[in-house]
This record gives structure tokens, sequence and C-alpha cells, in this order.
């Protein structure tokens, strides 16, 4: 099983989806990565040589930021926002959307599950 950057490559898929299993590299990296390897994307992960994997991994190193620096680098632009103070560091500090979407409704994604309130009893009001 072919290993870049610490993470294991899947050995029954093509080149260019199994690069894909590293964090920071989506379907155009990966294919632009094989060209500039000179690697064939469609040849299973399993046929690669250690040439070529060093290739890659090299390639990699040199012109992308990828898995552990990209993780951090995120981390820290998010905690930049929080530390001072803006919108969307406020959104962030409380969990809530970012990018501007409703919470009236949905949003459960960012605000977790439903936090029933106990509302009161329906007391209806008597006339005259």
């Amino acid at each position: 099983m072919p290993r870049i950057l610490g993470v294991d490559l899947p050995q029954d898929k093509p080149t260019h989806i199994s690069l894909r299993y590293i964090y920071g590299i989506g379907p155009t990296t990966s294919l632009e990565l094989c060209h500039k390897a000179n690697v064939d994307p469609q040849r299973h992960a399993r046929e690669l040589s250690d040439d070529d994997i060093s290739r890659l991994a090299t390639i990699l190193d040199k012109d992308y930021t990828v898995e552990g620096p990209l993780r951090r680098q995120l981390h820290q632009n998010v905690q930049r926002l929080k530390e001072i103070g803006c919108y969307r560091g406020v959104r962030h500090r409380r969990g809530l959307p970012v990018r501007g979407q409703r919470t009236r409704t949905n949003a459960r994604t960012r605000k977790g599950p439903r936090k029933t309130v106990a509302g009161k009893k329906g007391v209806k009001e008597q006339k005259g």
C-alpha cells in the first residue's frame, strides 16, 4: 500500500482517485499532480513504483500545502478571526452559521440538536 505524507493510499483505485485521500487534494489538484510527476492518472496505485511515489511526495512537499500544515493554517485563520472579534469570529465562537445563513429555522448542523424550551401553557383569555 503506497504511503505519501503519512496517508495510506487505497491500492485498488486509480492514482488520481487515490491521491484525493490526502487532505487538501481534490480532483483538479490530483490530476495536475499526476501530470507534473509524469504518472499515468489511470494506473492503479498498487502499480506505482517507489520512484513514482517519491516524485509525487517531493512535488507535494515542495509546491502544495496539505495535511497537517493545511489543517494548522485553517485553524490559525479561524483563531485570528475570533481574537480580533470580527463578525465572523463571533459567529465561530458562538457556534452559529458564519456565512449569512438563516438561523430561525434550519442551521442544525452548526447549532447541534434542538434544545427544547418549555413554553407557557395555553392560557386563554376569558371575555367579559
